[in-house]
Parts: structure tokens; sequence; C-alpha cells
């Protein structure tokens, strides 16, 4: 027995934002697993930031999508046949499994899903690598405090609205920064104690009325001119993490940098880049807290889920910068 799998393969790397030129969409079979291996049927892929990076042929954390390959994703699914000591039908799995509707799989890198913890989408959202982002974040990079000010851009995105429940649960006051009226109301009822809205412009002087005594932390996201508008008004000893720049992904020409980094030095801050992946072996110390929280009530976990299936998946990815989620963007295969 075989498996039809739809699957979008990379055709040429986009200059810009990515269009239907970017992408091929594919159809394979997936033979019946030999010794050591299993099938997986994927229900959910993953949509994060990264995925504009890893278009570009660049030197970087990972090798960039190669032409013709498929498109590389975090997935969710259920094992369907298997001939693995590991891996039994029916067991809900996740792992790097590409934007298809079926894989074989080695097991290596896959991570079995306790579905009676919480369901198959708050694991790649708020327990998943989102989750663990923020949560290695804030705690190792960030170093956030009780009583410190904390500044999360995207603040309504996957990773930023993980961040900030994770420093109100601190007893952080924690300053959310979102786009329109919609996320700033849901950011509100999160219970930040400020929110602000981006697409009302004069960042430096928003970020400046909602700390008035500086920024102990901020968590960043974003890049662009909220970085300089955080730089213009740290705390001294303040913690700059950096998580991405969605700002600049789709940016032609690189982008500049920032112009106010001289505040590292008068405030005698820090800013420091990380990735979750360095944290592989910690993942459970998070999970657990997180898993914890949401217990409690103190954390919500929320998805935003796109119909449309492996076809869907062009659309789907430009999403993400037109800020279509709130909380982690999925799309349903």
């Amino acid at each position: 027995m075989s498996w039809s799998s739809q699957e979008v393969r990379l055709a040429q790397r986009p200059q810009g934002r990515p269009d239907a030129s970017t992408w091929q969409l594919a159809t394979t079979e997936v033979p019946e697993p030999g010794p050591g291996e299993f099938v997986v049927r994927i229900d959910l892929i993953s949509l994060d930031p990264a995925m504009r990076g890893w278009l570009n042929d660049v030197r970087s954390y990972v090798p960039p999508v190669g032409i013709g390959e498929v498109m590389r994703a975090f997935a969710a699914g259920e094992v369907i046949a298997s001939e693995h000591a590991d891996f039994a039908v029916g067991d809900a799995v996740s792992g790097t499994f590409g934007v298809r509707e079926h894989v074989l799989s080695d097991g290596k890198g896959v991570t079995k899903l306790d579905l009676d913890v919480a369901p198959m989408a708050t694991w790649l959202g708020a327990l998943g690598m989102p989750g663990m982002t923020a949560y290695f974040g804030l705690e190792d990079v960030g170093r956030a405090q009780p009583g410190e000010t904390v500044l999360v851009s995207a603040a309504a995105g996957a990773v930023g609205s993980v961040v900030a429940q994770l420093a109100k649960a601190k007893g952080c006051r924690v300053i959310g920064v979102a786009g329109g009226p919609d996320k700033v109301a849901w950011l509100r009822d999160l219970g930040l104690d400020e929110v602000i809205d981006r697409k009302e412009g004069d960042l430096l002087r928003q970020v400046r009325r909602a700390a008035p005594d500086g920024v102990d932390v901020y968590f960043d996201n974003v890049g662009g001119e909220l970085l300089d508008a955080a730089l213009a008004n740290l705390a001294r000893g303040a913690r700059i993490a950096i998580c991405g720049a969605i700002s600049t992904y789709n940016d032609e020409t690189l982008a500049e940098g920032p112009r106010r980094y001289m505040a590292l030095l008068v405030f005698r801050a820090s800013m420091q880049g990380f990735l979750v992946m360095d944290y592989l072996d910690r993942y459970p110390e998070g999970i657990a807290a997180i898993s914890k929280l949401i217990e409690q009530d103190r954390l919500v976990a929320t998805e935003t889920v796109l119909e449309g299936g492996v076809a869907g998946f062009p659309d789907a990815l430009l999403g993400l910068f037109d800020g279509v989620n709130t909380g982690k963007l999925l799309l349903k295969v």
C-alpha cells in the first residue's frame, strides 16, 4: 500500500514578498514503511516567520531550502502505519515534516504528543517551538524579574502572546505592541498593563508614555522602527532579547541597522540574539512551566487555524506578514 501526498516545493527564490512563482505544487507517493520507519498523516502545518528566511540562499543557522525541495515546516499529525518500535499506529507526533500531506519518517527529530495535556494545535504553539522561544528568551536572555517593565513587540503573535503572559505571571509590568484595535483589545483582555497600537505611529513617544521609567526588558520580534523606539527608552541595565525582525523579512535590500545603539552604552544595557534550538535539552522545563500556567488559567494558548490544505500554503504563509493571526498561525491539511 502507498499514500498519495500533495506537497509544496520551492520553485525559485523570491525577491521580496513570495508569490505564486515561488512555489510548485506536486503529488508524490509515500510507500509502506520499512523496518524502523513509520508514516505520518499530517493534520496541521505550522506557519512561522522563520520560513521566509529559509528561502534565502545566505549563510544562516540552518541551510536554505533547496530549489525543488519540499518546503521546510514544523507539522503535527497521526501515525497511520508503523514498523518502528517506538512509534505505534495512532500516536500523535510532531516534527519538521514539511509542507505535505503524508511523510515517511525514521523517527529522528520526531516528538510524541500527549493529547491529554493539550490539543495538537497547542503543541505547535504555546507548548511547541513558539512557546519555548518565549520561555527561554524571557528567562535566560531577558532575565526578567518581578516588578520590572517588559516591552513585547508583535505581542498578539505566537511568540509574543506567550512572552507577555509569562511576564505577567512573573509579576512584571507588561507593555504589548500590536497592530489594530482588535488585537489591542485582545491583549487588554489578557491582562497586559499597557498596549500600544503600532498603526497609530510615533512609536518612540508611545513607548515613552507607556514606560516613563524606562524599559527593563525588550523582547523583539519585529526590528525596525520599534527597536529604535525601545533603545531610546531603556532603563539602566536593560536587556534586549533579539528573537526576530519580521518587519524586514520581505525587504529586497538590506534593512538599516538600529540607529540608537549607543543607548546600550548610556544605559549599560545588553542586546543578545538567541535561537530556540540551543535549548532543546531543556524543553521539558519550558513545557512543564507553561503547562502549569495553562492548567491554572494564568496563560491562554490561542491558535488561528486556516483552511485550504497543502494547496493553500502560499496564501497562508503571506497571512503571517499581513497579521491575520491572533496567537499561533496554523494551516489545516
